[in-house]
C-alpha cells in the first residue's frame, strides 16, 4: 500500500463504511455499531497487498436459478483484482457456474449435499493455494446445519457449500453480507437476534456489511483504486454485468423476477452509490 496519510485513509474508511449501510434496509448499521472501524480498510489492504489466489465464493439459490446480488460485485471484484496482478477464481455452484464458467475462471461445488461439502473445500484449497478466501452474499450455514432464505425457508438442496473454504483455510477470510443468512455473519452472531432471519453461524476474519451486497465490493473497488491512484470503479459498468447475468437467468432476490435490479432496487441506486464513492476517492467533483 503507498505511503497515503493515515488520518485520511481513516476518514475515507469511516465514510465508506457509513454510505455501505445508510439506507439501513435490513438492519446492517445495527451490525456496523459491533464491528471494529475501519474493517473495508483492512480488507482491503488484504486484497491489495495479494498477487497470488483469492477465492470469491458467491451464489445465492433464488428458485432454480441464482440471484443478481453476489454475482455482479464478484465479477466486478474478479476484474479488478485480476487487473491489479492476483489470479481470482470464482467458486460457486450449478447454475452459476456453468453460465459464466465459460469467461471467467471458476471452481465448482457441488449443489444439494452439504455431506461433501468440507472434503470439497479440503480438495479445494489443497489444490488451489488460495492467499485469500472471500465470500460474497453466499448462504451461511445455521446452527441447525442447514441453509435458510430470508424467508426462513429451508433452501439447503439448492445451496453448493462455501463454508467451510473459510472455516478450513488458513489464510484471510473476508465475507460481505446484507441481510444475517449468509457466510460471515457469525462474527456478529449475539447481534444478529435482533434481525427477523434465521442466522448464518459461520464466521470470518474480516466482515463487511452494506445494504447490497453488491456495493460491498464497490467499496472495496474504492479503497483499491484509492491506494492504487487509478479510477478503478471508473472502469466498471454494473448495467452491464447486470445485463450480462441477466442474460443468463439471474433474478432479483426479493422480487424473484429477472429484472435489471438488485434487492428490488433500479440498477441507477448502485450507479449514484459508485459516484459517490469516486468523489469520496478523490476521482470525481
Amino acid at each position: 500500500m503507498n505511503d497515503k496519510n493515515s488520518e485520511t485513509q481513516l476518514k475515507i474508511t469511516q465514510r465508506i463504511e457509513d454510505l455501505m449501510v445508510q439506507r439501513d434496509v435490513r438492519g446492517m448499521k445495527h451490525l456496523q455499531k459491533v464491528l471494529t472501524p475501519g474493517y473495508y480498510q483492512r480488507a482491503a489492504q488484504t486484497l491489495f497487498e495479494c498477487k497470488g489466489t483469492v477465492l470469491i465464493g458467491t451464489g445465492f439459490p433464488v428458485d432454480e436459478t441464482f440471484e443478481t446480488d453476489g454475482p455482479v460485485g464478484a465479477i466486478a471484484l474478479y476484474d479488478t483484482l485480476k487487473h491489479l496482478g492476483a489470479n481470482p477464481i470464482i467458486v460457486c455452484g450449478d447454475p452459476l457456474q456453468s453460465v459464466i464458467g465459460e469467461d471467467y475462471q471458476t471452481y465448482k461445488i457441488s449443489v444439494g449435499d452439504l455431506s461433501v461439502g468440507q472434503q470439497e473445500a479440503i480438495d479445494g484449497l489443497t489444490k488451489l493455494k488460495p492467499e485469500v478466501v472471500l465470500s460474497i452474499e453466499r448462504p451461511g450455514l445455521t446452527a441447525g446445519g442447514f441453509y435458510a432464505n430470508m424467508r426462513g425457508e429451508d433452501i439447503s438442496q439448492r445451496c453448493a457449500c462455501f463454508d467451510y473454504f473459510l472455516i478450513e483455510a488458513d489464510c484471510p477470510t473476508i465475507a460481505i453480507g446484507d441481510g444475517g443468512n449468509e457466510i460471515g455473519m457469525g462474527k456478529v452472531l449475539d447481534t444478529l437476534s435482533v434481525l427477523p432471519i434465521t442466522p448464518a453461524v459461520t464466521s470470518c476474519d474480516e466482515l463487511l456489511v452494506a445494504d447490497v451486497s453488491n456495493w460491498g465490493a464497490h467499496g472495496l473497488i474504492a479503497l483499491l483504486g484509492y491506494w492504487s491512484d487509478e479510477d478503478l470503479l471508473g472502469k466498471i459498468n454494473t448495467l452491464d454485468i447486470l445485463k450480462y447475468i441477466s442474460a443468463r437467468g439471474s433474478v432479483d432476490g426479493v422480487t424473484r423476477e429477472n429484472t435489471l435490479t438488485e434487492d428490488s432496487l433500479g440498477s441507477e441506486a448502485g450507479q449514484e452509490l459508485i459516484d459517490e464513492l469516486r468523489r469520496i476517492t478523490g476521482f470525481s467533483s
